[in-house]
């Protein structure tokens, strides 16, 4: 019995450890999403439109950073904002409220991610004629939206001190495809256990091309250079 089990599953192309059967799978599972973040890739340069996935996990502080940075920009640029949930409009309400740009809150229908098809989706729905950057503000989650591309042209992730130091330890994936970190919430600083050169180090060995800058919206601290970040991103 064991060897028609072992010749059965070498002529199906698995490698036998003991009688548990190895799959090797070849092909990208995300090459479908792949290709999709792609083509909206293409279509948005051609409108001359920047979209940035901006992501974290939940209470960073990703609506608050991100209305207060667009309030420094928006009569320089044409905005636009979608807030991925699974329930509520609060987060697209609360940016509308604060900067008076256009948003969309999108449904992912109770997933952990949204893939570069739904962003199409939503983007077809909002419109993108109008914009000259556009905000992806992701679900927040440091696993599953760190898989997916979306169709942006930069990702940009935000670890706010209460955190703690040790998050890319734990999230290697998504620290390793943002081509910006924003360690967020500087004023809290004197209250939290958080090494910031520690962190810094612990971002570079994960992704040495990603760019670090410390921030607070409450205190403005690192605005200026996030702001000038923005606007060489859209410019090129």
């Amino acid at each position: 019995m064991d060897q028609l089990f072992k010749r059965k599953n070498e002529r199906m192309g698995g490698k036998i450890d003991g009688k548990v059967r190895v799959i090797e799978v070849h092909e990208n599972v995300f090459n479908t999403n792949n290709l999709a973040a792609n083509e909206l890739r293409e279509r948005l340069s051609k409108k001359k439109v920047t979209m940035l996935n901006v992501m974290s996990s939940p209470g960073s502080g990703k609506t608050t950073l991100l209305s207060d940075v667009i309030n420094r920009i928006k009569d320089q640029y044409k905005i636009g904002v979608m807030d991925v949930d699974i329930e509520t409009s609060l987060d697209a309400q609360k940016v509308a409220d604060k900067t008076g740009v256009p948003s969309i809150q999108i449904h992912n229908g109770g997933l952990c991610h949204i893939d570069a098809e739904m962003t199409t989706k939503a983007i077809d729905e909002f419109g993108v004629d109008d914009f000259d950057l556009l905000f992806l503000e992701n679900i927040g989650n440091l696993v599953c939206p760190a898989e997916f591309d979306t169709g942006a042209h930069k990702n940009l992730m935000i670890l706010s001190v209460p955190e703690g130091d040790d998050k890319p330890l734990k999230y290697p994936l998504m620290f390793s495809v943002c081509d910006l970190v924003l360690i967020s919430k500087m004023d809290t600083l004197d209250y939290f256990d958080f090494d910031i050169e520690k962190a810094k180090e612990n971002i570079k060995n994960l992704n040495p091309n990603a760019k670090i800058i410390c921030v607070s919206a409450k205190s403005g601290e690192g605005m200026d250079e996030f702001v000038g970040w923005l606007k060489e991103t859209i410019n090129n």
